[in-house]
């Protein structure tokens, strides 16, 4: 199983439609089963193709060049977080190439409006693996001290509705650094839950933001905010950051992760 998570900044990068492409090449490349994507939005204004996607979604127009260059098989789901920059509806999205059992949307923040941008969605897909039902889940998580709406109170939101699948994974931005102690990263190891990062037998410095990005503008330091979790302990082959200048191009504020199991 190939697992893949990026915060993809979507309409906010320079040459997007060509960063666009990059992504969908790496994911033609790879045949990851699983692709969870964050801040993937959608003009306001722009027309409707079908329920709540737009013409630019960037998720239908990413699965739209997978087609191009012959990747028919990859299905998607997005739901609408908060309005963001004024103008994009901006929400998480989650691509599989296996047939999926059942479509998951659902609030975790304490607000449901749509207008405030701290108000947080979660997709996701219960999918048959080898014979075995495993739910996926992309998160776009809020920060720990954040008083309107505290990252603790999201993540008990988010295990109360995923508690009912016996095996799943959370993949996203979780905007806790993991090196800081006792705060987020820490609060979701005490859930039960592991960081496959963590748990792979070969990894990289798993850095996933450098210096300062938006909802990071005082940040000074290397993060890694973007995590692959699961409520199993298993050893994948390995994890590393993909399009982070290195072997890949930079595409958004934030590197992707790849997790090989």
């Amino acid at each position: 199983m190939k697992l893949f998570t990026l915060n993809c900044h979507s309409w906010q990068e320079d040459n997007q439609l060509d960063k666009l492409a990059l992504l969908a090449k790496k994911i033609s490349n790879e045949e990851y089963d699983v692709i969870a994507l964050q801040e993937v939005s959608q003009h306001k204004d722009s027309a409707f193709i079908y329920e709540n996607v737009r013409e630019d979604n960037y998720a239908f127009l990413l699965k739209k060049e997978l087609e191009r260059i012959g990747k028919k098989h990859y299905e998607f789901i997005w739901d609408l977080s908060h309005i963001g920059y004024s103008v994009f509806e901006e929400g998480v999205a989650l691509l599989t190439r296996h047939p999926v059992k059942e479509w998951f949307s659902f609030f975790i923040s304490k607000s449901e409006d749509q207008n405030f941008w701290k108000t947080r969605k979660v997709v996701g897909a219960r999918i048959s693996y080898n014979g075995e039902n495993v739910a996926f889940y992309s998160c776009h998580l809020g920060w720990w001290d954040d008083e309107e709406e505290p990252f603790q109170s999201q993540v008990d939101t988010l295990l109360a509705n995923v508690k009912r699948e016996k095996v799943f994974y959370l993949m996203g931005d979780f905007n806790n650094d993991a090196s800081i102690r006792g705060e987020g990263y820490d609060y979701l190891l005490s859930q039960e839950l592991y960081d496959l990062y963590n748990q792979a037998e070969e990894k990289d410095h798993g850095i996933t933001v450098e210096g300062k990005i938006d909802g990071w503008s005082q940040n000074t330091q290397n993060l890694r905010l973007d995590l692959i979790l699961s409520n199993v302990s298993i050893q994948p082959r390995c994890s590393k950051t993909v399009f982070n200048g290195t072997e890949q191009p930079i595409v958004s504020d934030h590197f992707g992760v790849e997790v090989k199991m």
